[in-house]
């Protein structure tokens, strides 16, 4: 019989474990943070661990070990980022939300992180999309990064619909829609300008 969940389970691991790679790569490979936010990065991590904690208490190992995964490489991303131009000053949202998270697990344990987790991906994706609006220069955002982050919000939204998790597929919403205007911009700031 096809278990649909851990298939998509399965598919959202293996997304989790690669999507933020192609920005490591980028940063990596070119030496220099233009258009990143490190914010989002560190912010990311932060979240990441924030959901294999949830994982771990609602049993959906899935979603532990791929937000696990992710949230090493996006602390490597801030890492790299930090080293290659941008500069801690940028983090407003990363301390904040840490508190946040660590006070929702802490006082209401999987229903708090349920409540909060869901909103952490805009926690997580504003900063970029801010900065992607404001900058001009954007070569050194991963469209892959971003492309891959919009179809983990579909899978996992898929998966959350299928288990009757409202909090994930709060989660997969809000995923598809900031990285989408992400994406968008980095399209846009890509298309040759015409005088």
């Amino acid at each position: 019989m096809l278990n649909i969940p851990a298939m998509l389970g399965a598919v959202g691991t293996a997304l989790g474990l690669v999507r933020a790679v192609p920005q490591l790569v980028v940063l990596l490979r070119r030496r220099e943070a233009f258009g990143v936010s490190v914010d989002t990065a560190v912010t990311s991590s932060i979240v990441s661990f924030g959901w294999v904690a949830y994982g771990l208490l609602t049993r959906q190992y899935y979603v532990s070990l791929a937000t696990g995964a992710s949230g090493v490489i996006f602390a490597m991303i801030a890492i790299a980022a930090l080293r290659f131009g941008r500069h801690w000053r940028e983090f407003r949202i990363a301390p904040l939300w840490f508190v946040v998270l660590a006070c929702a697990g802490m006082l209401a344990g999987k229903q708090g992180l349920g409540v909060v987790l869901p909103l952490s991906v805009l926690a997580a994706n504003l900063p970029q999309l801010r900065l992607a609006y404001r900058e001009a220069n954007l070569t050194d955002l991963s469209l892959g990064t971003w492309l891959l982050s919009m179809t983990d919000g579909l899978i996992w939204g898929t998966y959350a619909f299928i288990q009757h998790d409202p909090s994930i597929m709060v989660y997969g919403g809000f995923q598809v829609a900031t990285s989408g205007l992400i994406v968008a911009l980095k399209l846009a700031r890509a298309a040759p300008r015409h005088a």
